[in-house]
């Protein structure tokens, strides 16, 4: 069997488009590797088997932010306008995890494209999803308050008992704003008795606090 049979998305694929992207080989990325940086031109189309790729936004100041992570049977998007418009990319993709992944080439995928219509759902449909993914973290950082998307990010992150191995900075990226700005929340909370904050390390100690400030923020008062 080929590795699209360890796809599930790709189960209703025609046999033909199967066995044409059978041919590719899976590629093994340790974590940290950098796939892609802003300027690079597309290469192809990437399918996730296994782990979590981290796609990031710089600004002209150097502050990053998380536009969205890539998992099994999710899209780029930016490698999707790539291919589809042209674009170079505009962010810088990390290997979160140890990845398992194959890169579908761009003539392969433009070819895949126009003849299967199996592949031309599943690629608009991934992609249409990216794009929801990206308005709500365009709502959220225009709308919602710091404070609301940081308790967020941390109810998110922290594993149901025992600390949440974090840096501030990391943090700040998922969040959307600058490491000081965290910092400063993040000890607002310690002394609400919300969290237990220590090296690297913070700990949930009023998650039901912490939930009521993500559902309803206007209520918090800095």
């Amino acid at each position: 069997m080929g590795w699209t049979g360890r796809a599930p998305a790709l189960a209703g694929f025609e046999p033909e488009t199967r066995t044409r992207l059978d041919t590719l080989k899976p590629m093994q990325v340790p974590r940290g590797t950098v796939l892609f940086h802003p300027g690079d031109s597309v290469a192809g189309f990437v399918v996730m088997l296994a782990g979590r790729v981290e796609v990031f936004l710089t600004g002209p100041t150097g502050r990053e932010i998380l536009l969205y992570a890539v998992e099994p049977g999710q899209s780029c998007v930016q490698s999707t306008l790539g291919l589809l418009g042209g674009e170079d990319y505009t962010g810088e993709a990390i290997a979160a995890t140890d990845c398992e992944l194959v890169m579908v080439p761009r003539d392969i995928f433009l070819a895949l494209t126009d003849t299967s219509a199996a592949f031309r759902h599943f690629v608009f449909t991934a992609f249409a999803r990216r794009v929801q993914t990206m308005m709500h973290l365009l709502e959220r950082i225009a709308f919602q308050k710091i404070e609301a998307r940081l308790a967020t990010t941390l109810l998110d992150l922290a594993p149901p008992d025992g600390p949440l191995s974090v840096t501030h900075q990391d943090l700040s990226v998922r969040v959307g704003t600058a490491r000081e700005v965290v910092s400063r929340r993040l000890e607002s909370f310690r002394q609400r008795g919300w969290v237990r904050l220590d090296r690297g390390r913070i700990t949930l100690t009023d998650r039901a606090a912490l939930a009521r400030l993500a559902g309803l923020d206007d209520g918090f008062v800095t």
